[in-house]
């Protein structure tokens, strides 16, 4: 791509991001025909017998009412447990919700913050929260618009935070602090109608969601958390621009708010953390520091778009990052670990009138410290950041990986077969995944 083409298309959606917000609305009418109570139900009429080895349905065979009566899962039951994998009653979508053949899924660390017991969430559960997929059906009186944009058979990619489209802060165009996600997805492991999809096959006895559940053949989504994937994009290496891409440019778009020249430092350059070195190399950052304590991550930095790195474990990250800044500090510091100690380097790295912004996740009730007078006097401006903004968002991640500004490939280290999901999360654990790992489903 020529520079001007790439400055011409960075611009556009720079702009884009930055311009007004506008309101949206939905229907909150579920369809009473596919409630089901989250309390255990009687056991399933279904005749087949529960399989032993992973299912292989076809999309081309599904049909709206004749396609398959279950499908696999993986389940986390209970803190420091292995995950399981169960056979489910096939999910069904309600209004304004997709049903996704998952193909590839992400290996995030909020997920193994579940699985740890570090964040508090509803067991039993099926994690993942960062896929792509083909739609293969929608929910009873879902609008005409929603149908034409994400038809049978389309490709598409989800994005975490599932905005419902019509409470206080989606109307804002804020989808990153809607609040039925939070209300219920992440208070109850439930979509917004307070009632799982996803129910053990034979017993009936309801399993959460994180997000949509990802890690699984079959997802329920929220049409508003959903993009059309190109057929240019890959699935499994796509399945990143729904969390790891997502939560990036959420930070540097429209917390930070990066610009052109900017100096930025990022604490913690895993799955997450690389990926804010790629946007903010391409808001057009002219230092970008990396700071880690493994070598290799740091390597891999570089081609990431880091000018400069940094091995906390072997030298002060704040004083080389006022070094490298000609003792000024970092326009913005971005700290992707959820860590007391880094949380404070972050707020020590940044300029006068810097920011300092938080996107990683930790043990529940932990705190950062902060000198309040360095606060008050420097006019440091210290924000948290969850996401990106789907209906917004989304489309635009999608552009930037497919013209390859965003490089896809580079960030996913590491791809493996759904029975493997549980040796992939222990070795997120033992933090020997540099950059991220993909599950590929079906």
């Amino acid at each position: 791509m020529g520079f001007n083409q790439y400055t011409k298309l960075l611009q556009s959606l720079i702009n884009t991001s930055r311009s007004r917000t506008t309101n949206y609305t939905c229907s909150s009418l579920y369809s009473n025909q596919l409630r089901r109570s989250v309390t255990p139900s009687s056991p399933s009429a279904s005749d087949h017998p529960k399989t032993k080895s992973f299912s292989t349905i076809s999309s081309s065979s599904y049909h709206l009412n004749g396609g398959p009566s279950y499908m696999r899962g993986a389940v986390f039951w209970e803190p420091n447990k292995p995950m399981t994998f169960e056979d489910f009653e096939m999910p069904r979508p309600k209004v304004n919700e997709v049903l996704i053949k998952t193909k590839a899924c992400g290996v995030c660390h909020s997920d193994l913050h579940v699985m740890k017991g570090e964040l508090p969430f509803p067991s039993p559960c099926v994690v993942g929260h960062e896929i792509t997929g083909e739609v293969v059906e929608h929910g009873p009186l879902t609008d005409t618009k929603t149908i034409e944009r994400l038809p049978l058979g389309a490709r598409v990619v989800g994005a975490f935070i599932m905005p419902c489209g019509n409470c206080f802060f989606c109307t804002k165009g804020q989808d990153d602090l809607c609040e039925a996600f939070f209300a219920y997805n992440r208070a109850k492991g439930t979509l917004y109608d307070g009632e799982t999809r996803l129910f053990l096959r034979g017993s009936g006895k309801p399993v959460y969601m994180y997000s949509m559940g990802g890690l699984a053949e079959y997802s329920v989504v929220p049409a508003n958390a959903l993009a059309i994937l190109p057929h240019t994009l890959p699935y499994a290496e796509s399945a990143v621009i729904g969390c790891a891409v997502f939560t990036a440019y959420g930070a540097m778009a429209h917390a930070a708010q990066v610009r052109p020249g900017d100096a930025v430092a990022v604490i913690g350059v895993g799955g997450v953390g690389s990926s804010c070195l790629q946007i903010a190399r391409a808001f057009g950052a002219s230092e970008i520091i990396a700071v880690d304590i493994q070598d290799d991550k740091l390597e891999k930095a570089k081609i990431f778009g880091a000018t400069h790195v940094v091995n906390a474990k072997n030298e002060d990250a704040v004083s080389r990052i006022k070094e490298i800044t000609g003792g000024m500090g970092v326009d913005t510091c971005v700290e992707a670990l959820g860590n007391p100690k880094t949380f404070m380097q972050c707020v020590q790295s940044v300029r006068d009138g810097g920011k300092a912004v938080m996107i990683g996740l930790t043990l529940s009730g932990a705190k950062g410290e902060i000198d309040i007078n360095h606060l008050v006097r420097r006019q440091i401006k210290v924000m948290g950041s969850y996401g990106g903004r789907a209906r917004h968002d989304l489309p635009k991640l999608v552009k930037l990986a497919e013209s390859g500004i965003f490089n896809l490939d580079a960030a996913v280290s590491r791809k493996c077969k759904f029975e493997e999901a549980g040796k992939a999360y222990e070795d997120l654990n033992k933090g020997s995944i540099i950059g991220r790992a993909v599950v590929e489903i079906m």
